[in-house]
This record gives structure tokens, C-alpha cells and sequence, in this order.
């Protein structure tokens, strides 16, 4: 590596670093509902969206409620998504006349903009109309990301308030994250990215002749204002098929930072707007650090793995499967983030990763997308580790557990249970059944572990609500695109729901003031604690399907066999 290599890290970090608690503040008076920077400005839009949908935003919910309002919501977002494909053959602002997408591609991809997975099975320039992409997929990178942070609020009402059973109003919490925070940011994104050269356009795709006089189509279309939300929403995907390798999606070299930074902001910036809605802000500095040490270890071995010499295969950096304007530093630092959140987004072909960088990226998914994770849903996944790291702490120093003052009892513990061991069942049975019958092994680019790792990468992205994929698996069957689609929603709800059962059992309970026996959370021992217990819970479940692919997969390479 080079001082230019180490010079992107430091910035990339740093400004991470400087714009979590600018960019926190702000959502944390956004969030609480007081007044800020852009109450005057776009306080109409609020206020009207309330007065069409006839609803009354300081009503509030029981979590059931909220819960059912949520699934309601949802579930006409899906509709709206699978008919939109099934019909844009016969609705406007399709100029290339492309025909209806099939039923099983329209179900994955419905489902996979409204889990915020965005995970895609089709090339989008060939596919989908701008219609649907702009009405559809679009408004649904907005809202599925605007559900996260909803459900998030909900848990810090719970443990905030105390002896009530309401956990606030969905509706209030989803309007006012898209109209003060997701809004405002995606705008000034786009503009920035068609600056750079992202292409924003209505036009029809155009025909050029190349210097070697052969013909060739420019696909367009309205990218930016997609590109921007996909990021800071940390849904993912692409309007083009190769992503943000493409120049229409990522031209240059700042619009590589600013997408690259647009996937941990807001993941990064909520830790610290926790801190502030909790009224301590050593809890969320923790969680930041402890978020930020989790990715550093990750990026390290990735890094090491792409830039070291392999002497079997005679290469000083792997450069197989990347841009070279992006160069091997910026291709695992998107690597890392992207997996890290439930971003999915990718620069460079992620099956082209070495083994052990492929198995980083694996492994950041596998742990439950917690590494800042998704807008809101990785902030709510690491407080459910919390929960379970003071739950093990207490059962080994004969204490009553308690976090933030509430206690927390088996009730509580068997619905974390449920939120991390459903997503990682999914994951593991569906790769174990895929990699043993004819229709998950019929679409594999590759044999041996490599073939294992693009089985198993596929249904831990779907589960994890990542979405990126190592391409070499064809998912675009009825086979995949139905299994994954399940993966999807069980990855999403049977997290979410059982987050907000939390925030309503938590919420009727009082709260403790801290006393001499009172297990401090803040402090550098809990950090190393809950670094253990995401670790090991990682290790327990992962490591031998992981040993199966990526693991041997490194020493076969290093053997000079590869697959």
C-alpha cells in the first residue's frame, strides 16, 4: 500500500468521525420534534402529508398498533412495486417499450425494495421502465429506510419512558425522517452527483459509433436521484446492472467518496442522535466505537488480503473484477462499507475478491448487518447484542440485568433470541438445501468452495437485508428469486417485530436510578465485553460453513488451485 492509499482511509474515517455527531444533532431534534433548521421550510410538507392521510401525529400507539400500522404499510408498498412491473409495458415513461418483468422476478424484487435489501436479480437498464424505477423502486428506497429509523424510535421510547405501554406514532416517525432527514440529504446528494457527471435524464438511450466503428447503446435515464437515496438510505442495488462500477452511476473519483461516505453516514450519525434521545451520550460514543472497531478489523484483513503479494499466483494486488481509476484501496473500502451496512451497493465484482476478503464481506452480513449496519435496523440490531451482553454479564456476576434502568428479564431475552438466531437459521438451511439440490446448483458459475461461497453469499445478503451479491449464481430463477425472497422478509420482520414487541414490554416497566450495583454499559470493559459477545455468537454459528467456503478456499488459492 501506498501514503495515497493510507491518505483515503484516514479521510474516508475522519470525516466519518466529524460529521456522525453534525449530522446526529440535527436528526435528534428532528426525531424528539423540536423545532430546527428546516421546520419553517418544509414544515408545510409535513403538515400536509398529515391532512391527506387523515392522520394525527401526536396520537400514540401501543406497539401492536404501531406494529399492525407498519405491516399495513409495508405490505401496500410491495403491491405497489409488483404491479408497477408486472404492467410497465402498457404505462408511461417507458421510451425503450421494455416488457412486463415475470411474476417471480416482480415478487423478489418487490419484496427486496421493501425489506430495504435491494437486491436484484436483473440487469436494471434492461429491465425495468423509469416509471418504475423512479414510482416504485425509488419511493421505496425513501420509505423502507424511513421504517427503520421508525422501529428504532419505538425501542428508545421504551426505554425511556416509563410504566406505559404506547410507543409513539408510525406514521409521525416515518414522515418526519423522510421530509427532515432522507429528503433534505438525497436532494443535495444528486446535485452533487450530477455535478460530477451522474447521469439525470428522461431521454431515450442513445446510439453511438465507437473508434473501432462498432455500434454501441448509452443507456440513461433519471440515475442521481435514485443513486443518492440508494446510499443514504443504505438500500443499494443500482440503476445500471455493474452498479456503481458503471460511469453513469460513479464517474469519477469524488463521486466514489461521496457515495462510499453516503453508506456510513447516517448509520454512523444515529449513534450519536441515540446518545442525545437517551440523554447519554457515552452510550452512543460506545456504540460508535465499538461499530468503528468492528469495521477497522474487517477492512484490515480485506486490505491485507487484496494488496499483499500472492506468490502462487504471481500477483503483487488483486485487480481482477475492479475499475483501475478506483484502484484496489477504494474497491475493498466500498467492499467493507457496503457489507458493513445493508448497503449492497457495490464498485468492483465482489466475487473477484480474494477468499478472505470475499469471507469479511460474508462475515459483516452474517453478524446481522450491526457494523453501523442499515439506517436505523443496524442501530436496533447492536442494542439487541447490548441487551444480551448485559444479560451474560449479569448471569456471571449474580446480578439483575439491567440496561438504562430497566431490567431486563426473560421475556425480553427470548425475543433477542429470536431476532438473531432467525435471520442466521435462514441464512445457513436455505444455503444448505440450495447447495445440495438441482435448482440451487444449476445456475452456479463455479465448482468447489467458491460455488459453496456464491450459494451462501446470495442467502446472507437476502437474510441480512444487504442485497450486494458475488455474481457468479444466475439468482434470477423461480427457484432463487422465490427463496430469497423469503430470506428477505424473514431477515427483515422477524427482527423488526420482535424489536418493537421490546420497546412495549420494556416501556411498562419503571426505572432504576443506578446504584453501586449497577453494571456500567460506558465503560471500555462492556465494549470488550460485547466485541466478545458479537464475535463469538458470529463464530458459533458461522465458522464451519464459513471453513467451507472462503477458509479453504484461501489455502487451495495459496496452493496455486483456483476456482
Amino acid at each position: 500500500m501506498t501514503s495515497h492509499d493510507y491518505m483515503q482511509i484516514a479521510l474516508y474515517i475522519a470525516a466519518l468521525i466529524v460529521l456522525a455527531p453534525l449530522l446526529g444533532s440535527y436528526m435528534a431534534r428532528v426525531l424528539r420534534g423540536d423545532r430546527h433548521l428546516l421546520s419553517a421550510p418544509l414544515g408545510w410538507l409535513e403538515r400536509g402529508i398529515y391532512r391527506l392521510a387523515g392522520v394525527n401525529p401526536s396520537e400514540d400507539t401501543p406497539w401492536k398498533i404501531y406494529a399492525w400500522q407498519l405491516l399495513l404499510f409495508n405490505f401496500f408498498g410491495f403491491l405497489v412495486v409488483f404491479l408497477l412491473q408486472m404492467t410497465q409495458q402498457w404505462l408511461p415513461l417507458n421510451p425503450q417499450g421494455l416488457p412486463a418483468v415475470s411474476w417471480h422476478s416482480s415478487f423478489n424484487t418487490a419484496v427486496s425494495f421493501m425489506t430495504n435489501t435491494n437486491w436484484q436479480g436483473y440487469g436494471g437498464e434492461v429491465t425495468m421502465s423509469y416509471l418504475t424505477q423512479m414510482l416504485g423502486l425509488t419511493v421505496q428506497n425513501f420509505v423502507s429506510a424511513a421504517t427503520a429509523i421508525a422501529v428504532l424510535l419505538a425501542l428508545v421510547r421504551g426505554f425511556t419512558r416509563k410504566s406505559t405501554a404506547l410507543v409513539g406514532n408510525f406514521w409521525a416517525d416515518l414522515v418526519r425522517t423522510t421530509v427532515y432527514i432522507l429528503l433534505p440529504l438525497s436532494i443535495v446528494l444528486s446535485v452533487a452527483l450530477v455535478g460530477q457527471g451522474v447521469v439525470q435524464s428522461f431521454d431515450s438511450y442513445q446510439p453511438v459509433t465507437t473508434i473501432e466503428r462498432q455500434e454501441q447503446i448509452l443507456p440513461l435515464g433519471p440515475a442521481a436521484s435514485q443513486i443518492a437515496i440508494k446510499q443514504l438510505g443504505t438500500n443499494g442495488g443500482g440503476f445500471f446492472n455493474a452498479n456503481s462500477a458503471v460511469p453513469y452511476e460513479n464517474p469519477t473519483p469524488f463521486s466514489n467518496f461521496l457515495e462510499m461516505l453516503a453508506i456510513l453516514l447516517i448509520p454512523a450519525a444515529l449513534t450519536y442522535t441515540y446518545g442525545k434521545l437517551i440523554a447519554n451520550q457515552k452510550q452512543g460514543w460506545l456504540i460508535f466505537g465499538v461499530m468503528l472497531l468492528l469495521y477497522l478489523g474487517g477492512l484490515t484483513v480485506s486490505l491485507a488480503s487484496e494488496q499483499y503479494r500472492n506468490e502462487a499466483l504471481g500477483i503483487a494486488a488483486n485487480l481482477e473484477g475492479k475499475e483501475v481509476r478506483f484502484g484496489v484501496t477504494n474497491s475493498v473500502l466500498w467492499s467493507t462499507a457496503t457489507t458493513a451496512a445493508s448497503n449492497g451497493s457495490v464498485n468492483a465484482m465482489q466475487s473477484s475478491l480474494t477468499p478472505l476478503a470475499g469471507g469479511v464481506a460474508m462475515f459483516n452480513m452474517m453478524l446481522g448487518e450491526i457494523i453501523f449496519g442499515g439506517v436505523g435496523c443496524g442501530l436496533y440490531g447492536m442494542i439487541l447484542f447490548i441487551m444480551l451482553t448485559v444479560f451474560l454479564a449479569g448471569l456471571m456476576v449474580g446480578r439483575t440485568p439491567e440496561y438504562l434502568g430497566k431490567k431486563i428479564e426473560a421475556r425480553e431475552v427470548k425475543w433477542v433470541i429470536v431476532a438473531i438466531v432467525a435471520p442466521s437459521a435462514v441464512m445457513l438451511i436455505l444455503s444448505g438445501i440450495s447447495a445440495v439440490v438441482r435448482p440451487g446448483l444449476s445456475s452456479l458459475a463455479h465448482a468447489g468452495p467458491h460455488g459453496l461461497s456464491e450459494i451462501l453469499y446470495a442467502f446472507a445478503s437476502g437474510a441480512g437485508n444487504n442485497g450486494s451479491a458475488f455474481a457468479g449464481l444466475n439468482a434470477n430463477t423461480v427457484y432463487y428469486n422465490v427463496l430469497i425472497g423469503i430470506a428477505m422478509l424473514i431477515g427483515r420482520f422477524a427482527v423488526l417485530l420482535p424489536v418493537l414487541a421490546i420497546a412495549g414490554y420494556m416501556g411498562e416497566k419503571g426505572i432504576a436510578p443506578p446504584s453501586a450495583g449497577t453494571f456500567s454499559t460506558t465503560g471500555s470493559v462492556f465494549a470488550i465485553l460485547l466485541v466478545g459477545v458479537i464475535l463469538i455468537v458470529g463464530a458459533l454459528t458461522f465458522i464451519p460453513a464459513l471453513a467451507l467456503g472462503p477458509m479453504i478456499e484461501h489455502f487451495l488459492m495459496n496452493a496455486g488451485q483456483t476456482f
